[in-house]
């Protein structure tokens, strides 16, 4: 794929005339650019805090019991500190690159710790799921700037051909947050308070703090006044399509729990984020003169499908995380401390994945046999855990989470390179950004869905064995219960989830016969 030239995007330094770095040509020796200090400091300080966003993202997986049953939470509330995070940690996204361009880079990301960082000190200091929840969003809107600037800042300095391997130091500080998270968090909650999952973000934070004010000097040639620029962001859209997913979420998150289906209560939210969702769509197709999502980026039915499954693959990867911790927990009797080394089979065997399936492509200059094979195997893993129960041996689960694990490692790459693939070379940054902000959406539902089909499927088995339906209601305080409960617990929660994951899996499969190979 031929290299473009790109935006021209300034580095100052105080002791320093501004700088240009620019994508080089093809014609070009592109090879002998290195990073000097400015750019590295850059990358470490973008890694430190990425790691972070990435760590809270999973970290509260095996704590959510404990929290539920500290702060007398229900099911729907205690996974609801993951969604709450997740969403807002999405839909803010392309608001904040939209910012970043009036205001800067280094204003925006700085501003985007400060709220991580509040967030995370009212998420300490909460007596109350209410008080969490309101944590936890504030948390995910400052998620949301770090995550999207740290990709726009790093295609802004990088030249796009150097930046597989240089970005490659910030996506290892993701997956190492990520990959830890979860036994973090059991070791914290098996041997201190629930609290110090936050705590622990304390310093990191302050790290970021320091560094992006002093390293992140980035700058872009202001054409237009402040009014005019702020004017150009396409706020009708944004707060469209935030208000929007949230309504879906939440009748989805109702469903079946707190209220019946048939519920109006369930299905107005449903039919109101629905109906946003498609004004949304024709605001930005006819109305918005700068649409915060580039509906041009969806131009044929190959880039469609490969956004598509980026959803799904959020879904289904999250829907696993947050819903296997009650199986691990209650069933196989395990600690948090433990269920955390249990997930860390899935999330540990992501890197090398994705890393074999980077240099196998880069080898072959094909990327639809990666696709394919990631999502057989991801279909596969799904169904094989219907058959995890109470006496399913160790070496048995384990081997089906890590090939879980393998199945993402291997989607996960191959389709953030496929998207660049089928973008024009000029839109290949707006491509990656898009990906990765259609995958948060879908890690939202993945919770939220998770959520939905274990308590209903919970209910429905307690019901015809004539035990307490509350345990549904409330599945997350009475883990010591479902512990003396084993027989009437494991098939009903493993059946239901897995049903569901094995059929968005099936639903990915259909949608790669449209994903053409990439030369």
């Amino acid at each position: 794929m031929a290299l473009s030239q790109t935006e021209n995007v300034g580095l100052e330094a105080s002791h320093q005339q501004p700088h240009i770095v620019t994508t080089v040509g093809e014609d070009e020796d592109y090879l002998k650019w290195k990073p000097g200090r400015e750019e590295l400091l850059i990358l470490g300080c973008l890694a430190i805090v990425s790691l972070v966003v990435a760590l809270d993202a999973t970290i509260l997986v095996p704590v959510l019991p404990t929290i539920a049953s500290d702060l007398h939470g229900d099911t729907n509330e205690s996974f609801w500190v993951g969604t709450a995070y997740l969403l807002s940690s999405a839909v803010f996204q392309p608001l904040f690159v939209a910012l970043s361009n009036v205001f800067g880079r280094r204003s925006i990301l700085f501003l985007s710790l400060v709220l991580f960082t509040a967030g995370t000190l009212i998420c300490c200091l909460s007596h109350g799921m209410t008080q969490l929840l309101i944590g936890r969003t504030v948390q995910g809107v400052g998620g949301a700037g770090i995550l999207c600037l740290t990709f726009v800042i790093t295609t802004d300095i990088i030249p796009l051909r150097q930046r597989p391997a240089y970005s490659s130091i910030i996506q290892v500080a993701f997956v190492v947050g990520t990959v830890t998270g979860p036994v973090i968090g059991g070791l914290l909650i098996d041997h201190s308070t629930w609290r110090w999952v936050f705590y622990l973000n304390f310093p990191f934070m302050g790290v970021g703090l320091i560094m992006v004010p002093w390293v992140v000097n980035l700058r872009r040639p202001r054409q237009e006044g402040l009014t005019q620029q702020l004017r150009s962001i396409d706020w009708v859209g944004g707060l469209l399509f935030i208000a929007s997913l949230s309504s879906f979420l939440i009748g989805i998150t109702w469903g079946g729990g707190q209220f019946p289906w048939p519920s109006w209560r369930t299905l107005l939210p449903i039919f109101l984020g629905v109906v946003g969702i498609i004004i949304t769509v024709f605001w930005l197709w006819k109305g918005a003169r700068n649409p915060f999502l580039r509906l041009g980026l969806f131009r044929d039915v190959s880039s469609g499908m490969i956004y598509l499954c980026a959803v799904l693959q959020g879904l289904l990867m999250f829907c696993e995380l947050y819903s296997l911790p009650l199986y691990l927990e209650s069933p196989k009797d395990m600690s948090a401390t433990m269920t955390g080394v249990a997930l860390m089979t899935i999330t540990g065997s992501l890197m090398p994945a994705s890393v074999l399936t980077g240099i196998i492509i880069t080898k072959l200059g094909h990327i639809r046999w990666a696709i394919w094979t990631g999502w057989v195997i991801i279909t596969m893993s799904t169904g094989l855990l219907i058959l995890l129960g109470n006496d399913t041996k160790t070496y048995a689960w384990v081997l089906i989470f890590l090939s879980v694990g393998l199945g993402h490692g291997c989607i996960i790459v191959s389709s953030s390179i496929c998207v660049q693939a089928l973008a024009e070379a000029s839109d290949s940054a707006q491509a990656a950004s898009m990906y990765t902000f259609l995958r948060s959406c879908g890690m939202c539902l993945g919770v939220a869905v998770g959520t939905t089909v274990v308590q209903n499927q919970l209910r429905y088995q307690l019901q015809i064995r004539h035990l307490p339906v509350e345990i549904a209601e409330n599945a997350q305080i009475f883990i010591a219960s479902l512990k003396n409960a084993k027989s009437s617990y494991s098939p009903s929660f493993i059946y239901g989830v897995n049903s569901a994951r094995c059929g968005w899996g099936g639903l990915d499969c259909s949608t790669l016969s449209e994903a053409r190979q990439y030369e």
